[in-house]
Parts: structure tokens; C-alpha cells; sequence
């Protein structure tokens, strides 16, 4: 698989990399062997980059990780993962005392001794703004808790204001072909900085794999459900923001536009990977199939012109007016 070099860290990673929230059981319930099965067919389908966070399963998704790799030291993975919103979401409570609290947890979880790369986990908007907290984030490098620090961001204003600092590796932000704001300044502003670009919500929670109807259910405890309308977070992190039945009638207008042999998820997959600017999308998998299913996406060709205009076309017509002015 195709290996891009992460920004500011120096390191590669792969193009597919691999999202690890629904590990934690935060999706529903998944099982420590098959969640264990999932990271290896990753592996064997040549993806190097893991992305996890200290809030999924608080904790597991990480202590899950971190058994991985003591039984494939040989893999060669690059592990990032977020810290903060284990506190109230205030700005007083990115500081230097809680970073290496919260990071000593993830190193423990993880077990290893330096974290890859640690990102501000959608911290208050305040925070981008403050010297004190990326003087903090200086010391964790300095103390060699990490190697090098990011951000995952909401918006694209706090992924502009992160490139800013010299000291972010990469911003990790939503894009998906139903979320385009990210192509106007931000993966521009990144590639002119030398700051790497995670892509996440990759498939808008599942929407662009067009496997869902109208009357499509989710479990109780997954966020599809309890977080439509950001009860539980930012509500840009279920479904992109798209209200659930604009984005399946969508997702269904997307799926004719996949090439013959690759699939509606492969293909907005392949097109984040193409966009200029980005270094790994992050997708889930809650099996081992979905895990090799979107690690092939790497080896499709570009998508042409013609498709991706038509992307454009359907992003402007169903799409734009709920999120564009938003996020």
C-alpha cells in the first residue's frame, strides 16, 4: 500500500489507515477477539497507521491496540491517539498537569514508553488560541512523553488556527464526499505548512457505503441512534451532520456513481486518498471483511474527472445548505 509521510512527525504511514472508536464498543458491542481480528486483517492488507483515542471504551480501544502490537512488535505501526475529553470540556482544564495525566494513561494502555503522536481530542474552541497549551504540548515532546502532537478539529477555522502553530504535526477533520468545506483552505493551508491531513468520518458513519434505508435502526448504545442531533457531542460526527433521511437518499444518488468492481465506500475512499493535501483516511471496520474491503480502496485507480464533478454536483444540491455554513 501506498505510504505518505505524516507532516511535521517525518514518519509514513499508510493511505488507508484504520479508525479504531467502534473497538471500544462504542458502536456496540464488539468482542475482544474479533476486535483483535479486525486490527490483524488490517495489517495483512499492508495498513501501518492505527488512530485510536484515550474516550473510546475508556480505554479499551487503546489497551486493545496496545496487546496488538506486543504480539506484532515486527508490524511496523504508527499509533495516534487523542487526549481531553475525559474532563469537562473546559479550556482551564488543557494544562500541563492533566496532558501528562492523561498521556501517562494512554502510554500505560498502550504500553509504550513514547506515544507516536497525541491530538487535542476536539478541544474547546478557546484552546487553538492559547500559547500556554501548545507550551504544554512543547514540554510532552520535551519529556519525551510523545513524539509529536496534533489536533482533531471540528471546523475548519480550529484546523486553520492548529496549522498555524509550527509545533502541529497534522490536523485530523471530516471530509467525506459529504463534507467538502475542508478543500476550500484548510488541506491547501496544510500542504503549504508541511502539516499532515487524517481524515476522518470517512463514510459519514456508514451512509456512503449505501447500505442503509429510512428505516434503517441502530442499537441503543450506538451514537447513530443517540447522537443524531449532538444529544451526546458535536453532531457533525454522526451521519457528517446530515439529517439521516437527506443522507440516505443522498448516499443512494452516490452509489451510482462507483466505477464496475469497487463498491460505494471503496469509492468515497478513494476519493478523499486523491484529494491533494491528504495523508491517510481513517475508516472503521467491525469485521475483518470491511477491514480488507476498505484497505482495496488503495489500489483502485483515480476516479475521473467526470465523477468528480458529479460528487460536486450532488454535494451542492443535497448537501451544502445543512452543513457548509457549520463545519
Amino acid at each position: 500500500m501506498e505510504q505518505r509521510v505524516l507532516g511535521r512527525t517525518g514518519r509514513e504511514v499508510s493511505v488507508v489507515g484504520l479508525g479504531t472508536w467502534q473497538l471500544g464498543a462504542d458502536w456496540g458491542e464488539v468482542r475482544e477477539e474479533d476486535a483483535l481480528a479486525v486490527l490483524d486483517a488490517a495489517v495483512e492488507s499492508g495498513v501501518t497507521f492505527f488512530d485510536t483515542a484515550d474516550v473510546y471504551g475508556d480505554g479499551r480501544s487503546e489497551q486493545l491496540i496496545g496487546r496488538y502490537l506486543r504480539e506484532r512488535p515486527d508490524a511496523g505501526i504508527f499509533t495516534a491517539t487523542k487526549m481531553g475529553r475525559r474532563a469537562e470540556q473546559l479550556p482551564e482544564h488543557y494544562n500541563l498537569d492533566n496532558f501528562r495525566a492523561w498521556t501517562d494513561r494512554s502510554r500505560a494502555n498502550l504500553g509504550v514508553d513514547t506515544l507516536d503522536l497525541v491530538q487535542l481530542h476536539c478541544p474547546p474552541t478557546p484552546v487553538y488560541s492559547s500559547d500556554a497549551v501548545f507550551d504544554a504540548l512543547d514540554t510532552l515532546v520535551a519529556e519525551k512523553r510523545v513524539a509529536a502532537y496534533a489536533v482533531s478539529v471540528e471546523t475548519c477555522e480550529e484546523a486553520l488556527a492548529a496549522i498555524a502553530r509550527p509545533g502541529t504535526a497534522s490536523v485530523q477533520i471530516i471530509l467525506n464526499p459529504f463534507r467538502l468545506k475542508p478543500l476550500e483552505r484548510v488541506l491547501p493551508a496544510a500542504a503549504e505548512a508541511g502539516v499532515g491531513i487524517i481524515a476522518r468520518v470517512p463514510l459519514a458513519s456508514g451512509l456512503l457505503s449505501g447500505r442503509y434505508t429510512r428505516d434503517t435502526v441502530f442499537s441503543a448504545d450506538d451514537h447513530r441512534t443517540y447522537n443524531r442531533h449532538g444529544e451526546a457531542f458535536d453532531q457533525g460526527e454522526t451521519f457528517s451532520g446530515v439529517d439521516f433521511a437527506t443522507g440516505v437518499e443522498a448516499a443512494a444518488e452516490f452509489a451510482g456513481l462507483a466505477p464496475e468492481g469497487a463498491t460505494p465506500a471503496q469509492t468515497a475512499l478513494r476519493w478523499i486518498i486523491q484529494q491533494p493535501g491528504v495523508t491517510s483516511v481513517i475508516p472503521g471496520a467491525r469485521s475483518p471483511e470491511q477491514a480488507r474491503a476498505n484497505a482495496e480502496a488503495a489500489a483502485l485507480p483515480p476516479l475521473p474527472r467526470p465523477t468528480l464533478d458529479a460528487v460536486r454536483e450532488l454535494y451542492d444540491r443535497r448537501i451544502r445548505a445543512q452543513v457548509h455554513s457549520r463545519w
